[in-house]
């Protein structure tokens, strides 16, 4: 049996062999195992990794950075980048958002930040938002005008008035717009025969007269001026297609990208109210009356005001409308029957920025539909990323008002005017 003094030195002597091939490079470090032979080869390995660009150092030059010392690679001629950031513009948070000092709203911190990263490495940065009291809020309202919503085109006739009251509790600087929808004017989705051209209710006992199915309308841009608002209202007629989905998908992609027209502002809250008391086509749809050409999401209002494109293209598909609401920052408020709800609840899923409200037969209920919507809207925060390159992954780490940080979030909740919480990204190279 061997006795401890010669086990002893048997383990010293392993110890320092290991030491050895650590340093000289025999297979045992990450670094050395891919057989790196440039500087671009050797960063990729792994971000523990060094390069030595001294002059005659060896064959080896891939290592990690305390071996490269050992081994006799001055410090000048290593080459170990490291991830970075660097902010570059961070404007203080603003705390009122129509204060006549301030030029611009901000709402989150900081605004500009520059990353260098590493492949493999990671670093992380952290970004505050703040919701502001008193912001800018454009609200455009687009209601369905078939037929089945003549008692809501009455109930909301001094609308403007009432809307604005309460908002002003909200908001001192609150613009207002207003458009409509039926379905696009081709058949089966409308009528299309002679006698109906210019009164598609001609016959209809219950309610003989209305005007010809129109796509989308765009009735009045937004605006402070709410008498405007309603006399536009108080013109309105309803209209009548032929088969029960309408056309109202068309008209919020044209609500949404038609920006000038519309009169969207950039520091503005944008809201955009959908009322219908049914359900909408969709992509495909259009096929039934020989669109084969999609949507193209492009805005079409010709010198009328209208949809010129309603019946050249298809209807938009979910993917499209929300890829639309999202580059104009709108936030679609779905106002709807209950008969409908849960149809309009699946759609609000697979649009982010939706959210759904039940509207009264009669949309005797808008208003506070539209102050509850508007505020749970505001009590929420979340960080989205686009455009974001399929190389880069990043991770959230949300911290909320308690100021306990929820690692894999990035949205906070129930959240006051007022109220600054905060994000960390850690972003790496796949």
């Amino acid at each position: 049996m061997m006795n401890p003094a010669t086990l002893l030195r048997r383990a010293t002597l392993c110890c320092m062999v290991f030491e050895i091939l650590w340093h000289s490079g025999q297979g045992l470090n990450v670094c050395m195992s891919g057989s790196a032979t440039s500087c671009e080869e050797c960063i990729l390995i792994h971000p523990s990794c060094a390069w030595c660009a001294q002059e005659g150092f060896g064959r080896v030059r891939c290592d990690l950075t305390q071996s490269l010392h050992i081994r006799g690679c001055k410090a000048q001629f290593i080459e170990f980048p490291s991830s970075q950031t660097s902010i570059l513009k961070s404007n203080p948070l603003s705390t009122k958002g129509s204060a006549p000092s301030q030029n611009e709203v901000t709402q989150i911190m900081p605004q500009k930040i520059s990353v260098s990263l590493r492949p493999g490495d990671q670093t992380s940065f952290k970004v505050q938002v703040r919701q502001v009291e008193d912001y800018p809020v454009d609200l455009y309202y687009l209601m369905d005008l078939s037929l089945s919503m003549k008692d809501d085109l009455v109930t909301i006739h001094n609308l403007g008035t009432k809307l604005t009251e309460e908002m002003s509790r909200l908001t001192s600087n609150f613009r207002l717009g207003f458009g409509t929808f039926v379905d696009k004017n081709i058949s089966p989705f409308s009528y299309t025969e002679p006698k109906y051209q210019n009164n598609p209710c001609s016959g209809y006992k219950l309610f003989p007269n209305c005007v010809p199915s129109f796509g989308f309308r765009h009735v009045l841009s937004l605006t402070d001026k709410v008498d405007r608002f309603n006399q536009e209202v108080q013109k309105q007629m309803v209209s009548r297609n032929r088969d029960a989905p309408e056309g109202g998908f068309d008209a919020i992609v044209q609500a949404a990208v038609c920006k000038e027209e519309i009169g969207w502002r950039k520091e503005a809250f944008h809201l955009l109210v959908f009322a219908t008391d049914d359900v909408p086509h969709l992509a495909l749809d259009g096929k039934l009356g020989g669109l084969v050409n999609p949507n193209d999401g492009e805005c079409h209002l010709d010198k009328n005001n209208e949809n010129s494109a309603s019946t050249q293209m298809d209807y938009p598909s979910l993917g499209l409308l929300g890829e639309k609401l999202a580059e104009n920052n709108i936030y679609l408020i779905f106002a709807v029957t209950r008969r409908y709800y849960v149809i309009y609840k699946n759609y609000t899923a697979l649009i982010p920025g939706t959210t759904v409200e039940i509207l009264d037969m009669d949309s005797k209920n808008i208003i506070q539909l539209i102050v509850n919507a508007y505020n749970n809207i505001r009590s929420k925060v979340e960080l989205t990323v686009s455009d974001q390159p399929e190389d880069i992954s990043l991770s959230f780490t949300a911290t909320c008002q308690d100021g306990q940080p929820l690692p894999g979030l990035r949205k906070c909740s129930d959240l006051k005017i007022g109220d600054t919480v905060s994000t960390a990204f850690q972003p790496h190279i796949i």
